[in-house]
């Protein structure tokens, strides 16, 4: 008799918690069951090194055909010239543009990580901090917005060969022709990292930066509301550099099952229920936003215009985000702590 895998007691227990719990973290979402059922599907047994038509595995007549569905699907979806749906990672992600676009050394301006960047935008624990050099740009103090004139000095000041707009904690909309502009006068490649905002842009509610940036960075698991990966999109004339940076660059066989799961992502995306989707996404961030300042909580850059926003627990309750998560948590309400503009407390 085969023996039953403790394993299926911790996956019980995992779909138990998710079904009796609100899930409030804004880098978390919920598939569709197709979705989820490409993601674990028979095609992750197949091996696919390199691209379409250009493999060094036989067998991959149907996979081919996956991953070009897959790109077709993406450069619908955003207007993109070209796209890279292999990337396991955001991070992958990110790595793979600084591989393509930096020579160690190189300098990156971008968002300080305590006012809301993310990890791969230069913090110096992570690859992107020990290989280049990271100046920050901050936001205003008074208004904890983006300063597009401070950001203009740093840069000309800084002279970097890689500007980053994008964030993992800012619940404002960016102006990414302004960061254009910027990038032009100082010579820089512009990358955006949507990571968090890729379904907005996706669904025209929130700006594309499609016309703007050299380079496009996102995940496909949180708006876009697919399987945990990402995608790079680029202007044309970047493409085999980044092709070549993804593989094999900085990661060897792709996913295939995941890949399929993305281009199942990027149809539903592409239906007319999407957007009305995304449309009460903003209206219940905004109406949570409304409901804290109407009881006094201070809510950092003043409200969103996203699907996220954060709050000044220590201002407002005396409360660490780590203290306040976890009453949540106990609450059955999921939320996480973030570091806000100015934060005197450790991460």
């Amino acid at each position: 008799m085969k023996s039953k895998s403790p394993l299926n007691y911790y996956y019980q227990q995992e779909l138990k918690r998710q079904k009796n719990t609100l899930n409030l973290i804004a880098s978390e979402n919920y598939p569709s069951p197709e979705v989820l059922f490409y993601s674990g599907s028979l095609l992750m047994t197949k091996y696919a090194e390199g691209y379409p038509k250009n493999r060094y595995y036989q067998g991959c007549k149907y996979i081919d055909r996956i991953e070009n569905l897959a790109v077709d699907l993406t450069k619908k979806l955003f207007g993109a010239e070209h796209a890279n749906v292999q990337p396991h990672s955001g991070t992958q992600a990110n790595q793979a543009v600084y591989l393509a676009l930096l020579k160690p050394g190189d300098k990156i301006l971008s968002l300080n990580l305590l006012s809301g960047g993310h990890l791969t935008h230069g913090a110096s624990v992570n690859f992107s901090g020990i290989f280049y050099q990271v100046h920050y740009y901050n936001l205003d103090p008074s208004t904890q917005k983006l300063d597009y004139e401070a950001i203009r000095k740093i840069a000309q000041e800084a002279r970097p060969q890689l500007i980053i707009a994008g964030y993992s904690s800012y619940s404002l909309q960016i102006d990414f022709a302004k960061f254009r502009q910027i990038a032009d006068e100082v010579g820089a490649y512009l990358l955006a990292d949507i990571a968090h905002v890729a379904g907005l842009v996706a669904a025209g509610l929130f700006p594309s930066p499609v016309p703007y940036a050299d380079i496009i960075t996102s995940t496909t698991h949180k708006t876009l509301r697919g399987p945990r990966g990402a995608v790079i999109l680029a202007k044309k004339t970047l493409g085999t550099k980044i092709d070549k940076a993804v593989f094999p660059g900085n990661q060897g066989g792709p996913n295939l099952a995941i890949i399929a799961a993305k281009a199942q992502c990027f149809f539903e995306a592409l239906q007319p229920e999407f957007k009305e989707y995304q449309k009460k996404v903003l209206e219940n961030a905004k109406t949570m936003a409304d409901f804290f300042h109407q009881k006094g909580v201070k809510v950092i850059s003043g409200g969103t215009e996203t699907h996220l926003l954060v709050i000044d627990t220590k201002k407002s309750y005396n409360l660490t985000g780590r203290e306040a998560a976890s009453i949540l948590e106990k609450a059955g309400l999921v939320a996480n702590k973030q570091m806000i503009p100015y934060d005197s407390e450790k991460p």
